[in-house]
């Protein structure tokens, strides 16, 4: 059993191996450490016959995962520290695979906070449950990042142009809207989510969390379907902005200024990413979102964009002019 001021506290109880998660004052934001311990993890139970499902947790109640800590690999940039910069990444993604390959139900509890990073260690599991405080995103523009951790691979399969949506702007999913888009698996409410813990801890059957699942009706996403198909059906910016303006609609006018604010690079990154994400399975896009990270991370907008957001919160970049994304891609 780890100690229990460790940040990744992995666990064994009976059928099941506990996750949870640790860092509730940085929202449960993922550093090299806690991304080791869950590869350790991991490659301990992969082998292990006896354990029947793994379940992953955030503690606290404010957070399931706010992420990677980006904050940390900009200081690392601005060091020059590219080593760490580049141990972090390469090993986050290679838990990201390993998730995906796993032979058994990875269960997440999602309750909170979900972004980014945190998307990457539930997404590829096979089993997402959300509440109604939870909340999906993949802000990475805003930070003059891209949709990383596999979501090169998720987000072009989604719905329509539902993954462009979400990568360009930071979409925000709360509750059962997660399960619509088709990021979240099943819907529970928070006061049940205590019985499906324990259930599933006495059982050791992923198989129950049918049990507590609640319907999910169409709702705010199957209404929105229809116009992001419309807007974000495109690979170019020019195209996109065109037919936001067209749209002519709050939700539109809102995407529009969005989309102005994030970083310019960015924005001309991820649509390159998930056009080439698109016909590629998840291993490649690993290795393509990991070779993007050293030209992305080196390029001046990136310690702008963690400085506006995460280090002053002044939400004032100053970006530079738009590069050419396919300069980036290493």
């Amino acid at each position: 059993m780890a100690e229990t001021d460790a940040t990744l506290i992995a666990t064994r109880q009976g059928a099941v191996g506990r996750l949870l998660m640790n860092r509730p004052r940085a929202l449960n934001a993922l550093d090299l450490p806690m991304i080791d311990a869950m590869a350790e993890a991991i490659a301990a139970w992969r082998e292990d016959e006896s354990l029947r499902l793994v379940l992953l947790e955030g503690a606290g109640d404010r957070a399931f995962c706010a992420g990677g800590d980006v904050r940390r690999v900009r200081e690392q940039v601005l060091a020059g520290d590219y080593d760490s910069v580049e141990a972090f990444f390469s090993h986050e993604y290679a838990v990201n695979g390993a998730i995906a390959a796993f032979p058994r139900p990875w269960v997440s509890l999602i309750d909170g906070v979900c972004m980014g990073g945190g998307i990457g260690v539930a997404v590829h599991g096979s089993h997402r449950v959300v509440t109604e405080h939870a909340m999906l995103a993949m802000p990475e523009t805003a930070i003059a990042l891209f949709p990383d951790v596999g979501t090169s691979y998720v987000l072009p399969r989604l719905a329509g142009g539902l993954g462009r949506w979400l990568a360009l702007t930071g979409g925000r999913l709360k509750g059962a809207e997660a399960v619509e888009a088709g990021l979240a698996t099943h819907f529970v409410p928070r006061e049940r989510l205590g019985e499906l813990h324990a259930a599933l801890l006495a059982e050791g059957d992923a198989r129950v969390v049918e049990r507590f699942a609640a319907p999910v009706p169409p709702g705010r996403i199957a209404a929105l379907l229809p116009a992001i198909d419309r807007c974000f059906a495109h690979d170019e910016r020019a195209a996109i902005e065109s037919a936001l303006r067209a749209e002519d609609s709050d939700w539109a006018r809102e995407q529009l200024a969005i989309l102005e604010h994030v970083s310019p690079t960015s924005v001309a990154v991820t649509l390159e990413l998930l056009k080439r994400g698109a016909a590629l399975d998840l291993p490649a896009c690993l290795e393509m979102e990991l070779s993007l990270t050293r030209g992305v991370t080196r390029h001046p907008d990136f310690a702008e964009g963690v400085r506006a957001v995460l280090v002053d919160k002044d939400n004032a970049p100053r970006w530079q002019p738009a590069a050419d994304p396919v300069s980036l891609f290493g």
